[in-house]
């Protein structure tokens, strides 16, 4: 009896702990006193108002989320993949049951600000509140009155396919204590009206953090634009702080703005989610505001590369290399050219890619590179390149051994000494096509 009674305390002690604890996570993330969202700005003219929201949906990429294909623009649907599950993107046309048509400026504030539904529930963070919190409730209310004008479209939520608890508004609670805090914007008053302007569109609706900050374990995006692998874990977006990765302190700033208003540049070109963001976003916007962007990431502290590990030169290494060299000449070097010097127009213009010296090819990981070569893409259309050429692809010609031999070639030809990529690097890295 002694015994069922201390088992019986001992299993209270742990229901009161843990009670208390759900509790304290509830609490710590609890809707500000009040839930009151600041006063909306002074009136604009509405044609004012909606031009505007319909540039920062442009800024924010909306539609490269919030589009299924094949579906109507905005209506949700897409699926997203994460390491916990599919997100369904949900739809912001103003259909009043499935879309944003019952929702006033202030719910929807409230969801960009505090990543909080209209209902007060907790929203999943592949939607980027942790980014969009720095928007200003002037940009909410112009990009909400633009979406207001979009044709309803009656387009049911999907529920998330999350495994196990990572829907539920407790671990969300409790992801919200450690990752998020609601952020009002501030300018820097010691940098310039340009450079302050760069950073609220890059670090706010831009939400550029979101893939180049990198993702922890639990999801969460860092803010020093270190790097790291997507949440699908195929494409890896490099860090904007090094200059064997994106770096570009050292750029020109027209090349800057070039490679984000057009998607190439003579030091780089933006391929697979980086150019569905040119094509979607950057390439629509104004001049003044490519160049503050520009301004501002050149301004990230830049890191110096880390020592590259030795490349080990032995026999199985050489042919490893040389076999590479033969895919290349079959393959490769009728487009890129025998030096890796790239495709040009008879006018001079290089509208192939050079690879020699390209440091997307001797990017570690060597993920991107190794998706190239294996899916292929195309350039960005653009009034400066209407009709870009395009790179075929190569999975169903190349096995894995011979993706790995081309991409260590490339690694390790032209004066390029990155380390060799292996067969099962490649089974890793290839993935599936972008969607």
């Amino acid at each position: 009896m002694m015994r069922r009674r201390r088992f019986v305390r001992a299993g209270a002690t742990w229901l009161i702990t843990i009670g208390a604890l759900v509790g304290a996570v509830f609490w710590l993330d609890r809707l500000p006193a009040g839930d009151a969202a600041p006063a909306a700005p002074a009136a604009v003219a509405e044609a004012e108002l909606v031009a505007r929201g319909a540039y920062l949906a442009r800024v924010a990429n909306c539609a490269g989320c919030h589009t299924a294909r094949g579906g109507a623009p905005l209506a949700g649907g897409r699926a997203l993949a994460t390491p916990f599950g599919v997100v369904f993107a949900g739809n912001l046309t103003p259909d009043p049951a499935t879309g944003l048509g019952s929702w006033s400026a202030d719910d929807f504030w409230r969801a960009l600000h505090l990543g909080r539904g209209r209902d007060g529930r907790r929203l999943v963070p592949a939607f980027p509140y942790t980014e969009t919190t720095r928007m200003t409730r002037a940009d909410s209310d112009a990009l909400f009155a633009w979406l207001r004008t979009l044709p309803p479209a009656s387009v049911p939520a999907r529920p998330h396919e999350l495994r196990g608890v990572y829907g539920t508004q407790l671990a969300l609670a409790a992801w919200r204590v450690f990752f998020f805090r609601p952020g009002v914007w501030q300018d820097d008053p010691g940098r310039s009206a340009e450079w302050n302007r760069g950073a609220y569109l890059v670090n706010g609706a831009g939400h550029c953090a979101a893939c180049h900050g990198g993702r922890n374990l639990l999801g969460a995006a860092g803010d020093d634009f270190a790097g790291g692998f997507l949440p699908t874990g195929e494409d890896y977006a490099p860090s904007l702080a090094r200059a064997d990765q994106a770096g570009v302190h050292d750029w020109p700033l027209e090349e800057v703005m070039a490679l984000l208003r057009y998607g190439a540049a003579p030091r780089g070109r933006a391929t697979g989610p980086m150019a569905e963001v040119v094509r979607g976003s950057t390439s629509h916007l104004s001049d003044a505001d490519l160049r503050a962007m520009a301004v501002y990431l050149q301004s990230l502290p830049h890191e110096a590369a880390p020592p590259r590990r030795p490349i080990e030169r032995d026999e199985p290494a050489r042919e490893h290399a040389a076999r590479g060299a033969r895919v290349y000449a079959d393959h490769c070097a009728a487009c890129h050219g025998s030096t890796g010097e790239g495709g040009a127009t008879p006018d001079g213009r290089l509208v192939i890619p050079a690879l020699a010296g390209q440091r997307a090819v001797t990017l570690d990981p060597p993920a991107n590179l190794v998706r190239s070569i294996a899916h292929g893409g195309f350039g960005i259309a653009s009034a400066r390149e209407p009709r870009p050429w395009g790179m075929p692809p190569f999975a169903h010609v190349l096995s894995d051994e011979e993706i790995a031999a081309v991409a260590t070639f490339l690694r390790q030809a032209w004066g390029a000494d990155a380390a060799p990529v292996s067969a099962p690097e490649v089974a890793r890295w290839r993935g599936r096509a972008l969607d």
